[in-house]
């Protein structure tokens, strides 16, 4: 005879809703009590039937990801953490990529394949508030970055500024006084640059350094060989930059790249530091000073939001502007600028 729920409960010592509440995923269970249920749910042998009890609740548990790029180091990590988080509450996530392309998110938004999904988790890059005002309401939808909600639907994102403030005041400390910020993108809506060229611009003006327009170098995309192309920029220039703050870890590992090419030390006569926290940074020679976001906070809020708007559609909580906490790492690409010489002995200044 086929097991029930109230038989998984009384083995794991819980009521039948909580046990409901880890086989559907509709509301946050503890860790330790989690698995005391899937384990009584695996001794078992309960199968949930999952179909009917989609149709019963007109939803399909799935919930649609769009990002820009699944080859982004970023956006794979934090794909990885969502599809994790997801599993959690025994929902499939189903993964678009948009390119960064504003008719593949406003397609995406205006609800193509919304009856697929019972909700989306989004990352706009090229759209604006306008554009984003336009969604669908019939699905569920959480943004995740810099976009300016307005009240348009719950949002998730990182104090660009303050970070990128904290990055560019870890070089000033450091030494650097010709300090250079890779990764201005005014091409796009995205607020994402713009913060973080407002939180590069708010640490030089409080350090007594003027923000010189020459140090910073726009680019078409965040990869690295858009971080080769302007540190190469920065170094052809008569005077060259003791310090880089790149705006993603990717172009900074562009940066690293042409300044060992081109004999630059890091971070001896070139100090580096990149944003994002991704995996690729920990390995670099030398390994790279980077602003951590916290990924996993990043999915598992991101996927709250949408289930308190899954399960309690009529609710009249306002939008959530939901920020995630970040910190910075400290490697060798940032260490001590190198002394000044002083040309009459030939020897290095101690200052």
């Amino acid at each position: 005879m086929s097991s029930r729920l109230k038989d998984v409960a009384a083995l794991a010592g819980v009521s039948t809703r909580t046990v409901s509440n880890v086989v559907s995923g509709s509301a946050p269970v503890a860790a330790e009590t989690r698995a005391r249920v899937q384990a009584a749910l695996d001794e078992l042998g309960y199968r949930p039937n999952m179909a009917a009890r989609s149709l019963r609740a007109g939803r399909t548990g799935l919930i649609g990801l769009a990002i820009p790029e699944l080859h982004s180091p970023y956006f794979g990590e934090l794909a990885s953490l969502i599809v994790e988080a997801a599993q959690q509450r025994s929902w499939t996530v189903v993964i678009d990529q948009t390119f960064g392309d504003p008719h593949a998110e406003k397609r995406l938004l205006e609800g193509v394949g919304s009856r697929l999904v019972d909700g989306l988790v989004i990352s706009p890059w090229s759209l604006g508030p306008e554009e984003l005002s336009d969604r669908s309401r019939d699905v569920p939808v959480v943004l995740l970055g810099e976009q300016p909600p307005r009240g348009l639907a719950d949002r998730v994102a990182v104090d660009n500024v303050l970070a990128a403030d904290e990055a560019t005041t870890h070089l000033i400390e450091s030494g650097r006084r010709r300090i250079a910020a890779i990764g201005v993108q005014p091409h796009l809506h995205n607020e994402t640059a713009r913060q973080r060229l407002a939180g590069y611009h708010q640490a030089l003006r409080r350090a007594g350094l003027l923000p010189d327009p020459h140090l910073e170098k726009a680019v078409t995309a965040l990869h690295r060989a858009d971080g080769v192309s302007a540190m190469a920029a920065l170094l052809e220039a008569d005077t060259r930059p003791d310090a880089v703050f790149a705006f993603s870890d990717e172009l900074a590992l562009g940066a690293l790249h042409i300044a060992h090419e081109r004999g630059v030390r890091v971070p001896q006569d070139l100090a580096v530091v990149g944003f994002d926290g991704t995996e690729d940074g920990r390995y670099a020679n030398p390994p790279l000073t980077t602003v951590v976001p916290d990924k996993r906070q990043i999915a598992e809020r991101a996927l709250q939001c949408l289930a308190d708007r899954i399960y309690s559609p009529a609710s009249a909580v306002p939008p959530q502007d939901v920020v995630i906490s970040h910190h910075l790492e400290k490697r060798a690409s940032s260490g001590p600028a190198r002394p000044p010489v002083d040309e009459h002995r030939g020897s290095r200044l101690i200052l």
